[in-house]
């Protein structure tokens, strides 16, 4: 028979794990992700959101494997569409927001180029976000594709294992870089500026970025995750992703 300091420590871990959400969050996204928790808790106060930042690919990797996640906002629609086809997404996806690239600079650039600009000799190492798990870099190579520029510049690429890597590249080790448009809205990059440093990238020359929104299995049934999901989707929220430079669905 359980003693009452027993209980009471088994109380006190449930208590502590109440209320609380895990969400796995697509790096482009951890730039609007404070702001969209912030005003959550405001209608939510005793709601603790966690959450797990990383590429899209990665993050469908870890909750295949069955980490514990509740949520899941990814950055392009396939890799929930396949967690859902693979009944570990409990809802069907939905489209949250639309993402959108922009080129980055450290030192001035001629942006009146457009992509062509990528061809400068005076270009040597240009950013990208790795194809293979960001769909950022998915974008990335589909508009240097249809640009029919990719093979000039292909030697140049250096690739970063999710969108926030690529930015960190972007400043510190590369001539430019082809990142998510929404990493231009934080603080920190706000001496940036655009047409000087930064541009956005031509629509036409890939497939809109419809970052998608699932609850997972471990969400199933529980009050809490329902109500981040539908904030996410909410018109408030819709606010928030279009002052980080996002289109709306």
């Amino acid at each position: 028979m359980l003693n009452k300091s027993l209980i009471g420590l088994v109380l006190l871990g449930l208590s502590a794990n109440s209320g609380t959400i895990k969400i796995a969050v697509a790096a482009n996204v951890s730039y609007a992700i404070n702001d969209l928790k912030k005003e959550f808790n405001k209608l939510h106060p005793n709601t603790r959101v966690r959450v797990t930042l990383g590429s899209s690919g990665k993050l469908t990797a870890q909750i295949s494997h069955g980490a514990p996640y509740d949520l899941f906002m990814s950055a392009n629609m396939k890799y929930p569409n396949t967690l859902y086809k693979n009944n570990i997404a409990i809802t069907k996806p939905i489209i949250y927001t639309k993402g959108s690239l922009a080129y980055l600079s450290n030192k001035p650039k001629d942006f009146t180029k457009g992509i062509n600009l990528l061809e400068d000799k005076n270009i040597r190492k240009i950013a990208i976000a790795n194809p293979k798990t960001a769909p950022y870099g998915i974008a990335s190579v589909e508009a240097l594709k249809n640009a029919k520029i990719y093979k000039n510049i292909k030697a140049k690429l250096i690739y970063g294992e999710s969108i926030s890597q690529t930015v960190s590249y972007t400043v510190t080790a590369t001539d430019i870089g082809l990142i998510a448009k929404s990493s231009l809205f934080s603080p920190r990059m706000s001496h940036f500026k655009e047409n000087i440093n930064w541009k956005e990238v031509d629509s036409s020359l890939y497939r809109p970025i419809d970052q998608g929104l699932v609850i997972l299995k471990q969400g199933k049934e529980n009050k809490e995750v329902k109500a981040f999901y539908d904030f996410v989707l909410s018109p408030r929220a819709k606010e928030i992703f279009k002052t980080y430079g996002y289109q709306l669905p």
